[in-house]
């Protein structure tokens, strides 16, 4: 029972059985309430929260090294909160020595572990819609603005200048992507704490999220990265204190743009790499990532095109925002085909309400867990959305099990389907085919 994800995910582990099956689930920012399949003895409650993984046996936390050694040894299986399955794949490539599970839970046959997220409010949703994050030139109103000027290096490896741009400057010169149609002056999200402040090592209680206009004094303010970049920028110790994630720059009292991470002075730094999305359709289909750490909404847009080819964010758990001590994988949306990135990369469509945005018909999650793998899974956006996708797809390449939505089949039959990249320096590929 190898291969089963290990970055974060609500789902859970069921001990010792020989299930022909594996199972799991990825999921963010939203609420269910499901059955486990029949073998589980009682509901378990989702509620809406970051994508993290915590294991827990018979009520109890589970050491995550301790758990993944379990899963790691074949002794347990994933199991999802809608059972979505996939074909057994070969091992991948073997893990560092974890501690072994004790004698008393890896004896526990059909006992679930529960692997799942922590509570976090509802954050405000805007109907405004982003642009692509592919890269381009230029800034929001930089050009003109003395502010804006950089005497030192520039570029997307360059180190970011602490307190000396003005907050009303997109920082374009050090890689970030404007997203003009959000209406915040090429921004993703803004987020005040209350009192106005931000104190390293204080967690947030209250976070006020204006949706229009440019970066607030005393606000994290967050942005785009290219494709297969994220953003380095999050206040590591001061997060939201009943779960918010909380993610960008800071703009100081003065009106000066801060790193929250100064041990991280770039803006935007690569991701895992490896992993691809494939356009061989008649028609353009978004596909759009969350904005995480911040308000967590899809407005992060990856337009493909007919015979187009593009990176996605593979986060690495070694260097990406970690919530609550866990790792967090990357979320897309995959949008219908022909929906076009203002209905897509939303909360709400107001033209597709109940299909696209928030109510994609599916999604995506991609991550590098920290013991070097790659997880790639696709699968329905239940019980947010009944909506169906209108095209097929298929992960390719260097992967370590079939995984595909055909004809709105899953492999394996089940809700989604999981894979991982199953050797070193390999890749894969989200092939969108038509139906």
């Amino acid at each position: 029972m190898k291969g089963i994800t290990k970055f974060a995910l609500a789902a859970s582990l069921v001990a010792g059985t020989q299930a022909s099956h594996q199972h799991h689930r990825h999921h963010h920012a939203r609420r269910v309430v499901e059955n486990l399949e029949k073998r589980s003895p009682e509901v378990v409650k989702y509620v809406e929260g970051p994508v993290v993984a915590v294991y827990e046996l018979d009520g109890k936390v589970v050491e995550p090294e301790q758990a993944k050694a379990g899963i790691a040894d074949g002794l347990y299986a994933v199991v999802g909160e809608t059972t979505p399955t996939f074909t057994p794949p070969p091992p991948p490539p073997p893990p560092p020595a974890t501690p072994t599970p004790s004698s008393t839970s890896t004896s526990q046959a059909a006992q679930f572990f529960e692997q799942k997220p922590t509570p976090t409010p509802e954050t405000t949703s805007s109907s405004s819609s982003p642009t692509p994050s592919s890269p381009s030139a230029g800034s929001a109103g930089s050009s003109a603005n003395p502010g804006c000027a950089v005497l030192g290096p520039t570029g997307i490896d360059a180190d970011f200048p602490s307190g000396q741009i003005d907050c009303s400057c997109l920082p374009t010169q050090f890689g970030v992507q404007p997203v003009e149609r959000l209406g915040m002056d090429g921004w993703l999200s803004f987020q005040q704490p209350d009192d106005k402040k931000w104190i390293p090592g204080v967690l947030i209680n209250t976070i006020h999220q204006p949706i229009s206009g440019g970066c607030p004094l005393n606000s994290f303010c967050s942005y785009a990265c290219p494709n297969g970049y994220q953003k380095t920028q999050w206040p590591v110790s001061s997060q939201g204190s009943t779960g918010q994630s909380v993610g960008g720059l800071w703009c100081n009292a003065q009106g000066k743009l801060e790193l929250t991470r100064p041990d991280c002075p770039k803006l935007c730094e690569k991701g895992a790499g490896g992993v691809f999305v494939e356009n061989k359709l008649k028609d353009v289909a978004n596909i759009c990532q969350t904005n995480y750490p911040g308000d967590e909404k899809m407005s992060i847009a990856t337009e493909t095109k007919p015979g187009g080819k593009y990176e996605l964010l593979n986060p690495d758990a070694k260097t990406s925002y970690w919530w609550k001590g866990s790792p967090t994988s990357a979320q897309y949306y995959l949008n219908n085909e022909g929906v076009e990135v203002a209905e897509a990369c939303t909360w709400k469509s107001a033209k597709y309400p109940d299909s696209a945005g928030n109510w994609a018909p599916a999604n995506l999650g991609v991550g590098k867990d920290i013991h070097g793998i790659t997880y790639i899974s696709i699968f329905w956006n239940q019980p947010t959305s009944n909506a169906k996708l209108n095209y097929n797809v298929e992960i390719i390449g260097d992967t370590s099990a079939p995984c595909a939505l055909k004809n709105g089949v899953f492999t394996g039959g089940g809700n989604g389907c999981t894979t991982a990249i199953s050797k070193p320096g390999g890749t894969a590929t989200i092939v969108l085919t038509d139906s």
